[in-house]
């Protein structure tokens, strides 16, 4: 009776240190990159048997510095500001590791998973495991092609394409016939086909009538920025004529602008980019880059967090008003759609006030005059 009474106690307490660990966040960093899990003590499943736990998997850091600087602290604040068990990974531009990171989050018990894909092959094979553990789905600014997510957040990314054509038109403004040049996200993501239809909705009609004249174009593998940097270097070389260059983002900007400077061109083409990186910014600012495109990811993850709130619970996902075709399934996914917000010189200041970016590194000692001359306060 004494052993059977002293095995009763020893599991007792190693279920109770089990379960303070699980209370408990931590911030752990590996060869997939950074891994932040985190939970609440309140509770926001009430008294469900099976508490939300939200899974996330981040593309990567390369292609864009919003999923690190941006994405994953407006994640985790609106996780934590709904009460939420959570865990965020990032896949570093890996494919495998994308798969063994979901193959993790299931194992671990994740009851919604969100995940931002690398191309729709393994962001498909990642939902298909999910869905076959009952798992609820979210496609997180990304539309993975042929996955057949139960839901999609993000922004009206055909609406930001047009934004960035409307941009670099009204930038043209004056010149005779400019030739622009056209450098397009990843072929592999979805994303990069929706910009391309809104740019080219604006840009097609101004090819055709004569207002503008149509350049190189090319599409950059996995967005990234080196590779963007010598395709430019390729079409300008091929054609110096080059007056505009409508870019797909601001990393890849970035890439352009340093070939703009070699040859003594920056400031003089203008540039477009998108996603309101504190290094687009200050091109901006300095003159280099024309416009770029703010898509405040506090409002993306609270939009994402509500709706994993509301599938954990399997309450109805009212917010998802939305729709965005899938052409390989033939299907209307059920979506959440935010408005983008064009960005220049004269409205820099939104993004700053809206926390996308921080004021102390935008304006350094480098911009600050130009920070004071565009009214940021």
């Amino acid at each position: 009776m004494n052993k059977q009474m002293l095995r009763v106690l020893v599991a007792t307490a190693a279920a109770g240190l089990a379960l303070s660990a699980c209370s408990s966040g931590k911030s752990v960093s590996g060869t997939s990159g950074s891994s932040t899990t985190g939970s609440s003590s309140s509770g926001a499943a009430g008294g469900s048997a099976k508490k939300p736990f939200i899974g996330v998997i981040l593309p990567d850091s390369k292609s864009s510095v919003r999923w690190e600087s941006q994405d994953r602290p407006s994640l985790e604040a609106a996780f934590k500001a709904k009460g939420l068990k959570y865990d965020i990974q990032n896949a570093q531009g890996d494919k495998n590791q994308f798969q063994t990171i979901g193959d993790q989050m299931l194992n671990e018990g994740v009851t919604v998973l969100v995940i931002v894909d690398l191309d729709s092959g393994s962001g498909s094979a990642v939902l298909n495991k999910a869905k076959g553990q009952g798992v609820a789905t979210i496609d997180y600014d990304r539309l993975t092609l042929g996955g057949g997510a139960d839901y999609y957040v993000s922004y009206d990314n055909v609406g930001v394409g047009k934004l960035q054509g409307q941009g670099l038109v009204q930038c043209l403004s004056g010149q005779s016939k400019p030739v622009v040049a056209e450098l397009n996200g990843a072929p592999t993501d979805n994303n990069a086909t929706l910009f391309a239809q809104g740019y080219n909705s604006v840009l097609d009609p101004k090819y055709a009538d004569g207002t503008l004249t149509k350049g190189p174009n090319q599409s950059v593998t996995g967005w990234d920025n080196p590779t963007a940097g010598t395709d430019f270097e390729q079409m300008l070389t091929s054609t110096p004529t080059i007056g505009g260059v409508l870019v797909a983002n601001d990393g890849m900007a970035q890439s352009v602008i340093a070939i703009l400077k070699k040859n003594h061109l920056n400031g003089k083409v203008p540039v477009t980019g998108q996603d309101a990186s504190v290094a687009g910014l200050q091109s901006i600012l300095a003159g280099d880059q024309c416009m770029t495109v703010f898509k405040d990811t506090k409002k993306e993850a609270a939009a994402a967090a509500e709706l994993a709130i509301d599938l954990a619970n399997g309450t109805p996902a009212t917010s998802a008003t939305a729709t965005v075709h899938d052409p390989q399934l033939n299907k209307d996914v059920k979506s959440v759609l935010l408005t983008p917000e064009a960005i220049t010189k004269a409205n820099i200041n939104d993004v700053i006030t809206a926390g996308g970016a921080d004021k102390a590194q935008v304006c350094t000692s480098d911009f600050a005059q130009a920070c004071s001359a565009a009214g940021i306060g």
